[in-house]
């Protein structure tokens, strides 16, 4: 397989896997508070942090984030994915979404409103 081939076999396989789909928590160590949320694409949001890492922004983060992390830098954010959902082809955006929105109010409910930022 020529090299051409094998780079748009590997594009082809990307494009057609679908990203991952989560609740994650943010960790605030700061503060001792999280930031809980849901994603249809958790790389996204992980490259999102890894950026605002990089360039010591807050631009790109929740704005419930942007205060502490410019006060005591973007290091004291962390990422926590606790549970990933599986999506099947079958599944549509409105199905993908509902299904998140339970899991997250399920962990909010375990997690308790003490310990998380108010929505």
């Amino acid at each position: 397989m020529s090299d051409r081939a094998q780079r748009r076999a590997l594009r082809d396989a990307y494009r057609q896997a679908p990203p991952d789909a989560g609740v994650y928590l943010i960790h605030n160590s700061a503060a001792g508070k999280a930031l809980l949320g849901s994603t249809v694409n958790l790389a996204s949001l992980h490259n999102k942090l890894e950026f605002a890492r990089a360039t010591n922004t807050t631009g790109v983060l929740d704005h419930r984030l942007r205060d502490v992390a410019g006060a005591f830098g973007v290091g004291v954010l962390s990422l926590e994915v606790l549970e990933v959902l599986k999506v099947t082809p079958a599944m549509t955006s409105a199905e993908v979404l509902s299904d998140l929105a339970t899991l997250e109010a399920l962990w909010r409910e375990k997690l308790g409103p003490d310990r998380l930022y108010a929505r």
